[in-house]
């Protein structure tokens, strides 16, 4: 098949804001006990930080981590995971059946973020504490020492105010299944009042509000149309979550996926924009991503009532690995709208990493993560992309590529991250640059293989890994030969025409 792909460097979509490729770790199975956090183990650091989860994170270069939760956060009470170890209490967890020891807290996650080189992105309860409890513990990261929260946090051992920036409003609170669920007005004046009270101890900080969790509920776009225009003046995002699944195999379908996310986006677009609009405002607000990936396998919680249970530990085929580049891919198109995305999660728990005792496995999903990551560049571009279609079951005749660029402006370099959908054909795309002519290709890479259900385990870490692509400058195009079922990231040096 023949495909051509038609960028130009003056025609952007906008700035890429790098937080989009953040990350989301949740109190929630074995991502921060054994994955995040092990005292004990002789892969840990003296702080109990995996020493080998952290250098594999930071190949992912994830510039902000949200953190505690997630459905998690909904019963959290902060206050139980701060002050001397051997007084923190241990509690139920009663969003995924397990015990919470509180021996991680946000005095051991904001040493680790330091050590990761990360932001942090604190969720609040709203669920079952509210607007007291949320500033009170922004008293106690932010402020400096004289007041109450403030001096706990000195008596802790950590004289410097953390000075986190962002901060979510509590979690998923239009779903049925949260702690604390409440009608969208009701969750819109905790939200509220919330942002305000925190804003005014500290002005500098921006605030997340909760958008709808999935397009599949009868409240979604209405609730987040209620909550926006209630909480417009107060906050700076809104949240959107979606995890994709493949459970009725429906492969074709499946890798398709990137229109799905396409459509949610353009569906955030739009109401806020009608928002904003009927506000007669001239302010943005812009949406924070912060919950996504593929999830499906491993769906149920615990009913063990213990800490750190073996759950929602999805292992992840090549398949999955080519809609997280979708996902990616989306987001890049959507620089104007998306300035802040999270995947979720981290390490274990439906997460690019998994841990053992004794040693650490990259999932298929983190290639995909590291190759876009390492090489985008500062600018979106638009593309024209112009390639066959295939069947793609309820989806219709969709596009077999999909496809996301982006442009240097120091070095010139263009980057181009394209998924060939299709099961059957390989595909040679010609990339032509309309006011950049490109002097070399720097980097090409491809994650793909013959079986779309391969996935990387401990006894066999390997089985999909990056390789190299073909991708040739012929005159002023460039010329890739992708496989079927494959992504790659290309490189193109570029000088002035």
């Amino acid at each position: 098949m023949e495909s051509t792909i038609t960028a130009a460097a003056e025609f952007q979509v906008g700035e890429l804001d790098r937080r989009i490729f953040g990350g989301f770790a949740e109190h929630l199975g074995r991502c921060v006990y054994e994955g995040m956090y092990d005292p004990g183990s002789l892969l840990s650091d003296e702080q109990g930080y995996r020493r080998d989860v952290l250098s594999a994170l930071k190949r992912l270069e994830m510039p902000v981590m949200r953190y505690p939760g997630g459905n998690f956060v909904s019963c959290y009470d902060w206050r139980d995971g701060v002050g001397p170890k051997e007084n923190r209490p241990k509690r139920v967890d009663y969003a995924w059946g397990s015990i919470e020891s509180n021996q991680f807290g946000v005095d051991e996650f904001m040493p680790w973020c330091r050590k990761l080189g990360t932001e942090p992105i604190m969720a609040i309860n709203l669920g079952t504490l509210g607007t007291t409890e949320a500033a009170q513990l922004l008293e106690y990261c932010n402020l400096p020492k004289g007041t109450y929260w403030a001096d706990q946090r000195v008596k802790n051992g950590h004289a410097d105010p953390y000075k986190i920036k962002y901060w979510c409003l509590g979690n998923e609170m239009d779903g049925p299944w949260q702690a604390g669920h409440v009608p969208a007005h009701h969750y819109a004046l905790r939200a509220n009042a919330s942002s305000r009270m925190m804003k005014g101890l500290d002005s500098s900080i921006e605030t997340i509000v909760c958008g709808s969790c999935t397009n599949t509920l009868p409240t979604y776009l209405d609730w987040d149309r209620t909550v926006l225009q209630d909480c417009w003046e107060t906050i700076d995002y809104v949240s959107a979550h979606r995890y994709s699944s493949n459970e009725k195999n429906e492969s074709p379908e499946f890798l398709a996926e990137g229109i799905n996310i396409d459509r949610v986006l353009a569906d955030y677009s739009a109401v806020i924009d009608y928002v904003r609009g009927v506000r007669k405002s001239k302010k943005k607000v812009y949406v924070c991503f912060d919950e996504w990936n593929v999830w499906y396998r491993q769906r149920d919680g615990s009913s063990e009532w213990v800490e750190a249970p073996h759950i929602l530990e999805e292992i992840y085929n090549l398949e999955d690995a080519l809609v997280v580049a979708q996902y990616l891919n989306a987001f890049i198109r959507r620089a104007d709208l998306v300035k802040i995305a999270c995947i979720a999660q981290i390490v274990n728990v439906i997460a690019p990493i998994m841990t053992s005792k004794n040693a650490l496995v990259l999932q298929t999903i983190f290639h995909p993560f590291e190759m876009i990551v390492q090489h985008s560049g500062d600018r979106a571009l638009k593309l024209v992309v112009t390639c066959p279609t295939y069947a793609a079951g309820k989806l219709g005749e969709a596009p077999t590529l999909d496809a996301a660029g982006t442009y240097c402006t120091r070095t010139g370099r263009v980057m181009l991250s394209v998924v060939n959908r299709s099961m059957t054909d390989a595909q040679d795309v010609t990339l032509r640059l309309l006011d950049r002519k490109p002097t070399s290709i720097s980097f090409a890479s491809q994650t793909t293989g013959d079986d779309l259900k391969a996935a990387n385990t401990f006894d066999n870490p390997n089985a999909v890994t990056p390789s190299p692509v073909k991708a040739v400058i012929e005159g002023a195009a460039i010329r890739i030969s992708l496989p079927k079922t494959s992504h790659a990231v290309v490189v193109v040096e570029t000088a002035g025409r």
